[in-house]
């Protein structure tokens, strides 16, 4: 019991500092798009550069991170040699990957079409270089159960990065109008976009102070065998990671190479980021049932055949999915507000997004059958045609219609994805869905949608009182349904009196 209560705790720390984490991030966002104009392209480069960046974390972390945790727990290793092979393979990669950039950085930057910019490219390179290696320390600090430092680091270096970001693109530019002599020798007004990749480098380097313990009081020898193992036991984790993450940066990889007007795709690309970031809140949402899902699932099945939970649990994933769904677009006049005005005209695609979320939510949860019964070879199947699907899409339909098309490609590619794992799961591990029951709230939700979307009313109030009746209703719906109040302890502890 005292084993399940600190795997509960460490669960819930890990998974409250990624999702403040990704919170905080996103407080951003409406930074970046009330300082940098949609017409600038400005913000189209930022995701661009940064898809980039998260395609080069996973191939330098090679899947080491996992090759760490399997190796420092078998019994015949000593986990000290295997977190210092880590570190010299995963260091040794970033700092060659770092000389042999910097020796071609102009050729490269030119290659991603920015040869005016090799600073942008040269920042990123060393960031992504720096966040790479310390993955292993943050991995080490995992293994040896200290998730409140390893929160702590997490947050300090988000919100930092925030604190620089007002620096520069806030406190800075006042500054340069009212006092321009305490700023003007070493503030450039016109290097906006630059200044968040500075403040990126800034606190990737600093971070690096706080693992100074973790990085010392062992020897840094290469164990030739060890490392071969480690090595063949990683690779093909590092192409699972690679093909993963492809299915979510892929679009923005490619987008600027679209149109004949690099420009404009920029600004198409600056404008789809900022309105899909809308969505973040249903990723957050599957980003927390993941945390708590995987340790339940491979918990439970230590206890037996638990099909009927897990059925419940995607029951109960999709219900509250929709229910984000639903609050997102039906309080959508005040969460615009989050971005400026000129990139509201991306507004359109949020719906779009959010759906992609459901699936790839959907899609996670399907997934432990093939993580249950050994054949994680069907994750990298899937994850291929995936990415097959939104790359092909992107190619053909974005050049025609634009950043819809990428919205509606990622739809497509989880969508496939979630009906290949489910039939072929079907097969392989059956378990009894309740898609009836499902399709009944599928269909609910989409009524009230249409409804909200159709029915024109020109107050502000009157209209968001109209939708938060319709919310309401579904909410009804969950508790006389599937949620029983009284069911509840606390709450039944008043029915009862």
């Amino acid at each position: 019991m005292a084993g399940l209560k600190s795997l509960a705790k460490d669960t819930a720390i890990y998974g409250l500092s990624s999702i403040v984490g990704r919170f905080l991030n996103y407080l951003l966002v409406p930074l970046y798009t009330a300082v940098i104009p949609a017409a600038s392209g400005g913000y189209g480069v930022v995701s661009n550069v940064y898809a980039y960046t998260a395609l080069i974390l996973v191939l330098l972390t090679f899947g080491m991170e996992t090759g760490f945790f399997r190796f420092a727990n078998k019994q015949d290793e000593e986990p000290t040699k295997v977190y210092a092979n880590s570190l010299i393979f995963v260091g040794g990669l970033s700092l060659i990957f770092v000389v042999l950039c910097m020796v071609f950085l102009h050729p490269i930057a030119s290659l991603l079409e920015y040869p005016d910019h090799a600073d942008y490219v040269a920042m990123m390179i060393v960031v992504v270089a720096l966040d790479s290696f310390q993955c292993i320390p943050f991995a080490y600090l995992r293994y040896k159960k200290r998730p409140i430092k390893f929160a702590a680091i997490k947050l300090f270096n988000i919100i930092g990065c925030i604190l620089l970001n007002l620096f520069f693109l806030l406190l800075c530019p006042w500054l340069y109008k009212v006092a321009p002599s305490s700023v003007d020798w070493f503030y450039d007004p016109d290097y906006l976009v630059g200044y968040i990749f500075v403040s990126n480098l800034i606190m990737s380097a600093v971070q690096m102070f706080f693992f100074i313990p973790e990085l010392r009081g062992f020897s840094y020898r290469m164990d030739k065998v060890l490392m071969k193992r480690m090595v063949a036991y990683s690779f093909p984790i590092l192409i699972f990671g690679l093909v993963g993450i492809l299915n979510q940066t892929v679009d923005k990889m490619i987008y600027p190479f679209l149109f004949d007007d690099r420009h404009e795709g920029l600004v198409q690309l600056g404008i789809y980021s900022a309105t899909s970031k809308v969505a973040l809140i249903m990723a957050m949402f599957t980003q927390a049932f993941r945390y708590a899902y995987e340790p339940f699932v491979f918990g439970k099945n230590k206890e037996g055949d638990n099909r009927k939970m897990y059925a419940s649990a995607m029951k109960y994933f999709f219900i509250f999915s929709l229910l984000a769904f639903l609050a997102v677009m039906f309080y959508m006049d005040i969460i615009k507000y989050m971005v400026a005005r000129d990139y509201w005209e991306g507004l359109s695609v949020v719906a779009i997004v959010m759906g992609a979320e459901i699936f790839k939510g959907i899609y996670f949860n399907l997934s432990f059958w093939y993580k249950l019964t050994d054949e994680t070879q069907w994750g990298a199947y899937f994850s291929i045609i995936g990415c097959a699907v939104i790359l092909v899409l992107n190619i053909w339909l974005v050049p025609t219609y634009g950043y819809v098309a990428s919205a509606w490609a990622s739809v497509a590619g989880y969508g496939i994805i979630t009906l290949l794992s489910y039939f072929i799961g079907q097969k392989k591990y059956p378990v009894a869905y309740p898609l009836k029951s499902m399709a009944v709230y599928l269909l609910l939700a989409a009524i009230l949608y249409v409804v909200a979307k159709e029915v024109e009313i020109g107050n502000f109030w009157l209209r968001l009182g109209f939708r938060t009746i319709l919310l309401v209703l579904f909410v009804s719906y969950i508790v006389k349904k599937d949620l029983p109040l009284g069911s509840l302890p606390f709450v039944n502890r008043f029915v009862k009196k």
